[in-house]
């Protein structure tokens, strides 16, 4: 019966796993296009016309006149080319596009299995909340670009920054999570006590953690202390807790930002090393048992690659490590969401 229905849902299953690392390269494109400073190189929201790049040389510079008109360039790129344009141009372009890729791919074989009745009805409500999410992650995007298309900001808010990768995030682990559903033999489903807990737990603080390292990644944190570690020479820095109310300071002070992105990283690598001992007592059969070593060899890769990248954070902050660190972080965030899956008492 269980293998039967495995069976069945194994095509709509795949799509699901598609999707999933369709939307790892997307975020992955909206750090790459963050590290560039591409994001606000298309000044305007064009949903279908928008697909295609500037086709003549009067296009583009009539593009790059609109972006001229943005603090951004005036105080920033103002010895950019058209060249130099073209090049961040690019990544903001492949960035929107591969979204529409997504949606278009998620769209026909959704109808595609309707018209083959492989969608039961009870997946239809879990479909249309991922098709919403979808499309509010588009509009989340673009009042985050929004922020910046003015002759103040030079960057994007790290607030909208935060909203936008959190939603992202948000859309990939339900994702996920509904793959799972489809996938996963229900015989693994196994009772720890207390594991489901410590993984609710750790689940909730490395969100928190994810929106800091988004304050992190929108303030340009790593660069005002690139020292490891201590943080400039101090264990309390100074400089902490001086930016008006506490609320305030948390999302507006980037050594106070910092801070609390290396504590929480600590206070998570803890509480994976206690839950992977928790998870020693899953059966030995289980596949939680199996794979209880992902979330602490993840975690641990996480912040070396954290440390590496806020040393490296000279000048600018290094592409490869600052994507390498956003991946492994959403790698990590899987890895819970799967043991949670796995781990958990009752139906979900």
């Amino acid at each position: 019966m269980e293998k039967s229905r495995l069976q069945q849902q194994r095509p709509v299953a795949i799509w699901l796993y598609i999707g999933v690392g369709m939307l790892i390269v997307q975020v992955l494109l909206g750090g790459i296009t963050r590290l560039t400073g591409s994001g606000l190189s298309i000044t305007e929201w064009k949903p279908i016309l928008g697909a295609l790049p500037p086709m003549t040389e009067a296009a583009w510079q009539a593009a790059f006149d609109k972006y001229k008109e943005i603090a951004q360039y005036q105080y920033v790129n103002r010895h950019f080319t058209l060249a130099d344009f073209k090049s961040i141009y690019f990544w903001e372009w492949l960035h929107r596009n591969w979204a529409r890729f997504i949606g278009i791919v998620f769209a026909i074989p959704f109808i595609y299995f309707l018209i083959k009745k492989k969608i039961d009805r009870s997946m239809v409500q879990p479909m249309i909340i991922l098709f919403l999410l979808g499309a509010l992650q588009g509009a989340i995007g673009w009042l985050m670009v929004q922020s910046g298309l003015n002759m103040e900001d030079l960057y994007v808010s790290h607030i909208r920054l935060a909203v936008h990768f959190i939603a992202a995030l948000i859309l990939l682990c339900y994702t996920y999570w509904f793959a799972l559903k489809l996938s996963t033999d229900k015989r693994e489903i196994v009772k720890v006590p207390g594991m489901r807990k410590l993984n609710l737990w750790l689940l909730g603080i490395l969100t928190l953690q994810l929106i800091f390292g988004a304050f992190m990644a929108g303030l340009h944190a790593a660069l005002v202390a690139n020292t490891w570690p201590d943080i400039n020479g101090m264990w309390w820095p100074s400089t902490m807790f001086t930016q008006g109310s506490l609320l305030t300071d948390i999302t507006h002070n980037a050594i106070t930002i910092q801070f609390i992105h290396r504590g929480l990283a600590y206070l998570i690598t803890i509480l994976i090393v206690i839950w992977w001992w928790k998870a020693s007592e899953a059966p030995g059969h289980s596949l939680l048992h199996r794979i209880r070593y992902l979330p602490l060899l993840l975690v641990l890769l996480q912040v070396m690659l954290g440390v590496l990248t806020l040393l490296g954070s000279q000048v600018r902050i290094p592409l490869l490590q600052g994507i390498l660190h956003q991946g492994v972080g959403m790698l990590l965030l899987l890895s819970l969401v799967w043991t949670l899956y796995l781990s958990r008492n009752k139906a979900v």
